[in-house]
């Protein structure tokens, strides 16, 4: 099979600190991970604050440029991405899902804006056809143009907000998600919803998803596979279900006795 996203051997250094106690940071430290093309699947990488996964999801997005090693997004190496053309393709497929709904929207901007820009930007939509694709997005997560048109952020629910800026993200059709802890700010009460709507976007538009979080109890439910990091190298990884009911590095044995009991998760 060919390969939708190859990250090879991916490091990440910084400096921090000033002149006199500058010092080096190894965010993420020698991490390869795999997606194949035709095979559409929810990746869960899991690790506390401070493990990497975002500084991982955030070179994905070519957000952060590697400082070792590759990161292939159908078979093209993102450092080597040119032109507007280029990035605008790769934007259009691989899209981003972040951690804070209410930051990922200006107050003082209506909901509609948003989608409508996308349709026009990724989607080369005009006319009535911008609305048309605003509504089509919305209605796959539950949603509908009419209950957002006109609407500012506090208006809604931190649920409805997540729930839009994935409708804005499907606009485009993507190939890939990069969801960086979308449910760490929404109610208990939405999180198992929201994870349900990853599975079927996975099943129905075959979207794969790279599920960035720290929360074992959604990865459980929600991932095909697993990557686990520890200080910014990956530890274990493989089959969810297999990796989180009998983890094999003491790191990931850790996670899941103060966290997750598998048995408890049904």
């Amino acid at each position: 099979m060919s390969a939708l996203l190859e990250v090879d051997h991916v490091g990440m250094t910084y400096l921090v600190g000033g002149l006199l106690n500058r010092r080096v940071v190894r965010a993420v430290d020698d991490v390869s991970l795999r997606l194949e093309a035709e095979k559409p699947e929810i990746l869960a990488v899991i690790g506390e604050s401070g493990s990497g996964k975002t500084t991982l999801a955030r070179m994905i997005l070519n957000l952060a440029r590697p400082t070792d090693g590759a990161i292939r997004f159908r078979g093209a190496d993102l450092a080597r991405l040119r032109g507007r053309r280029a990035n605008m393709d790769f934007m259009r497929a691989v899209q981003p899902i972040f951690q804070n709904p209410f930051e990922a929207f200006n107050s003082l901007k209506r909901l509609d804006r948003y989608l409508f820009i996308t349709a026009r930007r990724f989607a080369g939509a005009r006319g009535t056809e911008i609305a048309a694709h605003a509504d089509r997005a919305l209605r796959k997560v539950g949603l509908s143009l009419a209950e957002v048109q006109g609407r500012f952020p506090h208006e809604l629910s931190g649920g409805q907000l997540q729930r839009i800026a994935i409708a804005r993200a499907l606009i485009s059709s993507p190939r890939l998600i990069v969801a960086d802890e979308p449910v760490s700010m929404v109610d208990a009460s939405l999180r198992m919803a929201i994870v349900s709507l990853f599975r079927s976007l996975r099943d129905e538009l075959k979207v794969s998803i790279l599920y960035i979080t720290h929360d074992l109890a959604t990865a459980w439910t929600v991932a095909d596979r697993v990557l686990i990091m520890q200080r910014g190298r990956a530890v274990e990884s493989g089959d969810a279900r297999a990796v989180l009911a009998h983890p094999q590095h003491p790191y990931s044995r850790l996670l899941k006795d103060s966290v997750l009991s598998p048995e408890d998760a049904g």
